[in-house]
Formats: structure tokens, sequence, C-alpha cells
């Protein structure tokens, strides 16, 4: 039975799963786990798709102390537990840069070419890479697939795509680029099957989580991305601070006495909700609080979202469908509520038992804005870009790249 591994690595975590590689080449679930408290207290959790436990295990610290162990131990209890050496590993990556518009598989070459982004993605991009490189170096027959967040922005028309400042920046990559592209290409090949009425149409999704971002899909393709450069920039998140006039930036280094190093920090890891609220980086814990601080940060959150999707209206020039999708998006009826309450300028009007139940329609059938809840699956799309890649391959070399 072949089967290819989804690897998600964080700074502290890795999430992975396996997908058999069915009949007619087609991908099925079959389990999923992660590995998280990477060097603090690790502790392995795995179920099947079924929603069985696998394994709940917990670690010694030095025994898992980076991310790269981690995926290492996952792999070992695959092997030796469930008898799974997958075909391929499919990566979720960050950031592509201007080099990378598809997913492609990994050598020396393209890990030295993702390596030059990982200032613009601090957060991700060198735990992404981290696992990528124990692996080549140690399993170089084994495939593994890079899969960007980026790849499906890179459509994006020039108007879209550029700063304006010297061209001669752009042409070096300072560009808008746009991120979790995996999520919102696996919400547009899905509206097809779950809301064909808008499918085709022009549709805002607001992936909304501890990182979130917008994006406003024409006949499902990216047009607009309220990300930029890096991941900072759009509607506020957990630790980050969306869009900021770069003067903020210019201000903390030259008066206030600031390193590059100490923003950078401060920009990933202490803003957003996290600063405004002065309490938690997390939806969950702010959305109930009546703490005034809570209170505004959450407000401030479901403002910048309503704001947004004006702009990407504007994008598009209209808007036939909103979709609300990850963490938050998927789970807080509350928070989804109050940001349909603030676009009822552009026809939305909510079904308030519909959005209590988590329904997949959730406005009222006479809204002229009909607004959806779609759970996204970036580990899907991984795979079914990896399985593409490795179709592209004589089958003899697929079945031989088994890790040993």
């Amino acid at each position: 039975m072949d089967t290819i591994l989804v690897a998600n690595a964080g700074s502290s975590s890795v999430k992975f799963q396996v997908f058999e590689v069915a009949q007619g080449r087609t991908l099925k679930r079959q389990l999923k786990g992660q590995i998280d408290g990477v060097g603090s207290r690790p502790r392995l959790r795995a179920s099947s798709a079924e929603g069985n436990v696998l394994v709940d295990h917990v670690y010694e610290s030095e025994k898992v102390r980076d991310v790269t162990a981690a995926l290492a131990t996952a792999g070992a209890w695959l092997r030796s537990e469930l008898k799974i050496d997958p075909v391929a590993i499919g990566h979720r990556v960050v950031h592509g840069g201007a080099d990378y518009d598809r997913p492609v598989r990994v050598d020396r070459d393209v890990l030295a070419r993702l390596e030059r982004y990982v200032s613009l993605a601090p957060l991700h991009q060198p735990f992404n890479l981290a696992p990528i490189r124990s692996i080549l170096a140690n399993y170089p027959a084994l495939p593994q697939i890079a899969c960007f967040d980026t790849a499906f922005h890179r459509n994006h028309g020039a108007l879209a795509d550029c700063y304006a400042i010297p061209r001669e920046l752009h042409a070096e990559g300072v560009r808008r680029y746009g991120f979790h592209g995996l999520s919102y290409e696996y919400i547009a090949r899905t509206l097809p099957q779950v809301a064909p009425e808008i499918a085709d149409k022009r549709v805002i999704v607001a992936h909304l989580g501890s990182g979130a971002s917008m994006c406003a899909l024409q006949q499902g393709r990216s047009v607009e991305s309220t990300m930029g450069f890096t991941a900072l920039d759009g509607i506020p998140m957990g630790t980050r601070p969306g869009q900021l006039d770069p003067g903020v930036v210019l201000y903390l280094i030259s008066e206030k006495g600031m390193r590059p190093e100490a923003v950078q920090n401060l920009l990933y890891r202490d803003c957003g909700l996290k600063g405004l609220s002065g309490i938690s980086n997390d939806m969950r814990e702010l959305q109930d609080n009546r703490e005034p601080n809570a209170v505004f940060a959450v407000d401030y959150f479901v403002y910048r979202v309503a704001l947004n999707a004006g702009m990407l209206a504007a994008a598009v020039q209209g808007v036939d469908g909103f979709v609300f999708t990850a963490g938050i998006g998927e789970n807080s009826p509350q928070i989804r509520a109050a940001i349909a309450g603030k676009l009822a300028w552009l026809g939305a009007s909510l079904d308030a038992d519909a959005n209590a139940a988590n329904k997949l329609l959730i406005s009222r059938r006479d809204s002229r804005l009909p607004i959806y809840v779609v759970a996204t699956d970036e580990e899907q799309m991984i795979a079914r870009h990896t399985l593409a890649l490795l179709s592209n391959q004589p089958a003899s070399t697929a079945e031989q790249a088994r890790v040993p």
C-alpha cells in the first residue's frame, strides 16, 4: 500500500497526516497527529480517520529537542507501530518567493533558494525547512515536495503584485506575495461541490485563525490578498499586527533605539490580539472576557476584517459570496456574527440559528450576500500536490524511494 506523509512543522510542534494512495490514484486519509511541546514536554498524539486514538505518549524533553527530531520520532512510530513507509513526504513551506509559483520536488539547490526567505517568514520558514534538510541528508532517494503558501497568489496582476517603490526592488523580489494560499486553493477547489452557485463568481474568503488573512477569488483564482511581502500585513492576528505604517518601524529603530532583531521579535510575537489585550493571543480566551482591553482587541479584529472586506470587494468590483474558514472562522459563531453585522452594506443578513449550529450556509434565505462556513484542509491540498508530482515520475521510482 502506497502512502504519502504530509508534514507541517512549526517552532515547537509538527503536525502530520498520512494518506493512502487508493485505487484510481485517489487519496484516502488514514490518520492525523502531531507532536507538540517540542523541547519542553514533547507529546505525540495521533488518531485514525474515524477518530480512534492510536497513540498518546509523552517523551522526555531531551529525546525530542527540535522539530527535526519531532518528525523523526513521528516517522519512527509510523514505521514500527503501523508499518507505514511513505513513498513521499509533502511539506508546507510558507514562503516560495518569486522563484516558485507551484509545488516543487526539493533538492539541495531548491533548499538553498528557500533558505533565502527565512528572514521574510521567521516564525515559519526555518522550521518548515529543518526537517526537509535532515531528510534530504539522510534519505536522499525519498521524494520531498515543497508546497508553498505563496504559490496560489502568484497569478496576481501587476497592480495587485507591486508596491509603489523603485522597479529594481520589485525585480529583486520585493513585492506583494500573499499567504495562506494552500487554504485558499482548497476552498476554491471545494466550492464547486459545496456551493456551486458562487464557485465561479466573486468570493471573499476569510482565513481567520492565529494567523489570519483574507483573499478575493474570481472564477476560483486569487485576485487580491490582504497579506503582502511578509505574513505581517493585512488584518490583525494572534501576535502579529496586520497593516502597519512603515513609519512605525522607522520610529522604533531611530527614536526608540531598537535593533532590527528586536523590532522583528516585537512584530511577530508581541503584537496583534496579544499586544492589544495584554492578556492573550487566543481568541477563545478573549471573546468571552469582559475586561476592557480584551473587548477592544476583539472589536478591533472584527472592524479590520470588515474594513478589508470592502477593499477586496473593490478589487473584484462586487461580491457574490463570503466564506469563513480556519480556526476562528470555522468555530466562533460570535465572531462570525459580529463580522456579518458589519457587512450589512454588502447585503449580508445572518441566520442566527444556522450560525450557532455551524451550518454550511449561515445567511438568511433572503440575504443578498450568501455567507458560508467551509472547513479548510491544507494537508489534503499538500497531499494532492505531492501525488500529482509523483505521478509524473516512473512508477518504479515512487515504489523504490521509501524510508529505510
